[in-house]
């Protein structure tokens, strides 16, 4: 029979890769750099190979090592689910509930919501972490959160995930460009303007560009993307927002930051996009298996209302 490894010892691996210095990962654990040291030693032992090569100073992990973590993080999110589970059995979303929430539906879609979760749910402790969808589920994977609100298409591997709300795609312009003319826009109508989209990394662009697909001449189908060049990127909604109403551009929002009202109805100027695929699906997601998910599933619930 083996012997296993102790979760403390997983823990000391993963603060030791996140810090990089066996001191801070010492001060992090709240123990002393030998007995840290001597937890890897063991580690390293039970396992049979060198986790951590501690050359030149330098705290690196060995392909091993980055193995043995990746499914350290997977053993010690397990073990924090058991935790909240247990202290949250027979009361949902009470205690602490890390959520994750890309920018461009933050603002739009959790102040009220918030208010409604402090006022039916006054136990719980809702930490938010706004960020990019990649850095959302790879904190999910971790088990640094418990759930996240991102927008959909998107790969979910390894997660599981509940509809909330589908937020319609729309062409935004210039109040005095000749396309500010029609009642809607058809995506051939955009490719060769000048658009501002979000920078790269913000899910909201790629998006865009599907919504924005139609059948060319030779019956293939093309999408905007394949014409949309350098040209201008905006950090925020907000930022690309002043943009087009300067005149700099064209660009696609979505329907929460348009009924938000946030653009200015005498600079900028919104029309519906001709297109099947004008639209993006705001699900939470979680990791598969969590002990989280009926939680994240209410927490679902309360933000379509």
């Amino acid at each position: 029979m083996h012997i296993l490894p102790t979760l403390r010892q997983l823990q000391y691996l993963k603060l030791l890769a996140e810090h990089k210095s066996f001191m801070a990962a010492a001060e992090k654990a709240y123990v002393s750099q030998p007995a840290l040291s001597s937890g890897i030693a063991e580690l390293e032992k039970i396992l049979g190979a060198r986790l951590v090569d501690r050359t030149r100073g330098q705290i690196i992990l060995t392909a091993i090592g980055e193995e043995t973590l990746k499914r350290a993080e997977d053993i010690l999110a397990r073990a924090e689910d058991l935790v909240e589970a247990t202290h949250g059995a027979d009361k949902p979303l009470t205690g602490r509930f890390r959520l994750g929430v890309i920018p461009t539906i933050a603002p739009f879609l959790l102040p009220k919501a918030l208010v409604r979760l402090r006022t039916e749910f006054p136990d719980l402790r809702l930490f938010l972490r706004e960020d990019q969808t990649a850095r959302l589920i790879a904190a999910l994977k971790t088990g640094a959160l418990d759930a996240a609100v991102i927008a959909l298409p998107y790969d979910l591997t390894g997660l599981d995930h509940v509809f909330v709300a589908r937020d319609e795609i729309f062409a935004a312009m210039p109040h005095d460009h000749l396309l500010s003319r029609e009642t809607s826009i058809t995506p051939e109508a955009l490719k060769n303007e000048e658009l501002i989209l979000l920078e790269d990394g913000h899910c909201l662009r790629d998006h865009a560009m599907a919504a924005c697909s139609w059948t060319g001449a030779s019956g293939a189908n093309e999408s905007l993307s394949a014409y949309a060049g350098g040209g201008f990127a905006a950090t925020s909604l907000n930022t690309l927002v002043q943009m087009v109403g300067s005149g700099l551009g064209l660009s696609l929002l979505p329907a929460m930051a348009v009924e938000s009202g946030m653009v200015p109805a005498d600079d900028v100027t919104i029309r519906p996009l001709k297109s099947d695929h004008a639209f993006r699906d705001i699900v939470v997601i979680w990791r598969s298996g969590s002990s989280r998910a009926p939680e994240a599933r209410l927490l679902a619930e309360k933000l379509k209302t």
